[in-house]
């Protein structure tokens, strides 16, 4: 296995391990797993959502149900695919009842993220929803932390990372477009912020 690859799997392993989570209890209950990531170790877009829902935690994967289709829908839109990319969650247990990740389950997960993004080290970081999006300007102190998604969405902001410059493309949860016509149209015109990044890999920068 490559180095990267031998860092995430001690990633899923600490999550698989972990006993403090407030979801943990939940997960065996249900006998689901958990989602740590799945994607390229070496992908220069990286994609982070909220928390997985039940057919992501029945599967272990990501972005498989309804909302992973319209994601796999957009990524190609850009000449993208998923193994492009490396897609994983801010929080990595299911919440109960698809509700919202609370504070205290945030922080129980936020030393996972931020070990991937050290390992990974994305030039772009996609984030898919209001909690991945505070999640990810807050850890990398960007002036924008604390602005609403309304405000944000399709702008591609950049920031400093310890290993170098970072992009981050806040978006609309993919889950928006399954219930509006006009979000989806206004996330697949976001998502075009990212074909210069693409192009760029295409060309061998």
């Amino acid at each position: 296995m490559e180095e990267r690859e031998k860092q995430l799997e001690k990633v899923r392993t600490a999550i698989e391990e972990l006993p403090d989570s407030p979801l943990v209890e939940e997960r065996r209950r249900q006998g689901y797993s958990p989602v740590t990531g799945e994607g390229n170790p070496y992908a220069r877009i990286m994609l982070v959502g909220e928390a997985p829902g039940e057919r992501e935690a029945r599967t272990g994967k990501p972005f498989v149900g309804a909302s992973g289709k319209v994601l796999d829908e957009l990524l190609d839109s850009t000449g993208l695919r998923r193994e492009d990319v490396y897609i994983t969650n801010v929080v990595k247990d299911r919440p109960p009842g698809n509700r919202d990740p609370g504070r205290a389950e945030i922080e129980a997960y936020r030393p996972f993220l931020a070990r991937q993004l050290e390992i990974i080290r994305p030039e772009v970081i996609v984030t898919l929803g209001r909690f991945a999006m505070d999640f990810i300007l807050e850890h990398f102190a960007f002036p924008q932390a604390g602005s609403k998604i309304g405000e944000l969405h399709g702008r591609l902001l950049k920031g400093s990372a310890p290993y170098g410059p970072v992009y981050v493309l806040p978006l609309y949860h993919p889950a928006v477009a399954l219930y509006n016509r006009e979000q989806r149209e206004t996330l697949e015109k976001d998502f075009q912020a990212l074909k210069p990044f693409v192009e760029k890999k295409n060309a061998g920068f």
